[in-house]
Formats: structure tokens, C-alpha cells, sequence
């Protein structure tokens, strides 16, 4: 491990075909912080990554919470929609039934979340549970060891437009993936300008615009850093309004 042989992502990948689920996506945090999408093993894994993000709810920020798992077998059954009423059919429209959060913990430590995710309703066997468990210790430790935690989560807006190049992330995360966390801090500084307020009330009213106009957050960012679009002062109103 700490010759760089195994890495996170070569966990989040391995945990997909070993508790036999359809995908899995492994997050960064410290705090209190919204966390930072590091790897994927298919495009629904990201989209429910971004769910998380964009409503502020679902099993991934719970667990990560809670210092616990967070299980929902079936998305489609009363419970899961009485927990968490906007992911658990967004979840469901973007093609998973059933979606399990370990949070990726040492003691009082926090790092993340390694998320699962099952095209089809069903809950985890006690074997693929402790193995899951297994697989979040082992995410846990080499993300600490690779220093993602103080390397990867600089404050947003930090990074210069010219500089927003695709390239490999901290702990060789994908160059993809380490772009849209850099155009989404980045739109986040930006609107801390724009709309003189502080980076959290930034973050909220750019996740509350993707929500209220149905679009990806990582789109909205986008424009943000393009300049292709502005948001209104008035956080009530929804309307583009081109730069």
C-alpha cells in the first residue's frame, strides 16, 4: 500500500464485483464539509453522488453524520421516502433500487463515504455487510495515508480559471472527476463575490439553483466559471439571467 500499489480507487472498484452490488463511489469529507466525489465505477454511481451534493440529503451524507451505515433495500418502499423524500426518487430515476453509505471513519476521525448502489431491490447479506465494512476500513486508511485529506479539500475558489485543467486529483483520483470538484469550487468563491456572502451561504444557494431548475450541479458550475450565467440576488427567484 504505501508504495502506491493500491490506492482508494482500486477499493471502490474491487467492493463493486466482491458484495456482488451493480456500483460503487467513494467520497472525501473532514467536518463538516461537503464532500468531494474521488471515484466512480459507472456513470449512475456519479450521478448518485451528485444527488447527495445538489438535494442535502440521502443515505451517504447520513452516514457520514451518524458515524454508522445507512442501508435502504428498497428506494421505492415508504420508509426510504419518508427519510429522505427528494433522493429516494431522484435515486430511483437515475436507475438504483437499493443504495448502501459506510462512512469512512478512524475513532473521531472522518474522511468520507463509500457508497453502494444495486439496480435491483434487496438488502446485503451478513457476509457482503462485514465485507462492505471491511472495505470502508481499508478506503479509510489509504485515503489518510495518501494525505487526501490535507492535500485535496483546499477552501473554494482557490483555483484560477486558466488553471482548470483536466488532470489527475490528489491520490490519483480521476482528471474528470477532479475537474468538475474544481469548477464547482471554484462557481462556489465566485458567488461569494457575486452575491456577497459567505462560501457555505455560496455552496447552498449553488445546490438550491441546480435543484429548483432540475440541472446537474456540476452544469450549473460550469457556467458559473464561464461566465455564462449569473444567479439572481434575490435567492427566490430561479430565472438564468446570462452574464
Amino acid at each position: 500500500m504505501r508504495g502506491g500499489r493500491v490506492s482508494a480507487g482500486d477499493v471502490c472498484a474491487a467492493v463493486a464485483s466482491e458484495v456482488e452490488v451493480t456500483g460503487a463511489w467513494l467520497s472525501a469529507a473532514r467536518g463538516t464539509e461537503a464532500g468531494h466525489l474521488m471515484w466512480v465505477t459507472d456513470a449512475v454511481s456519479e450521478r448518485l453522488a451528485e444527488l447527495h451534493l445538489t438535494l442535502g440529503e440521502g443515505p451517504s451524507l447520513e452516514a457520514f453524520a451518524a458515524g454508522g451505515p445507512a442501508l435502504a433495500s428498497d428506494l421505492a418502499d415508504g420508509e426510504s421516502g419518508a427519510r429522505w423524500p427528494a433522493f429516494a426518487p431522484a435515486a430511483l430515476g437515475a436507475g438504483a433500487v437499493a443504495v448502501f453509505a459506510f462512512p469512512l471513519a478512524v475513532g473521531a476521525i472522518r474522511a468520507g463515504v463509500l457508497g453502494l448502489y444495486r439496480d435491483r431491490p434487496g438488502p446485503l447479506s451478513g457476509f457482503q455487510l462485514g465485507d462492505s465494512l471491511v472495505f470502508a476500513d481499508t478506503a479509510t486508511l489509504l485515503l489518510l495515508d495518501a494525505g487526501n485529506l490535507e492535500d485535496g479539500n483546499e477552501e473554494p475558489g482557490n483555483q484560477e480559471a486558466g488553471d482548470m485543467q483536466p488532470r489527475a486529483g490528489p491520490g490519483g483520483q480521476p482528471a474528470g472527476l477532479a475537474l468538475h470538484r474544481a469548477e464547482i469550487d471554484q462557481a462556489t468563491g465566485m458567488l461569494t463575490e457575486q452575491l456577497g456572502v459567505s462560501i457555505t451561504d455560496a455552496f447552498v444557494r449553488l445546490r438550491a439553483y441546480a435543484y429548483v431548475n432540475d440541472l446537474r450541479l456540476a452544469d450549473v458550475a460550469r457556467n458559473i466559471v464561464a461566465r455564462r450565467l449569473r444567479l439572481p440576488l434575490d435567492p427566490g427567484l430561479s430565472l438564468d439571467t446570462e452574464a
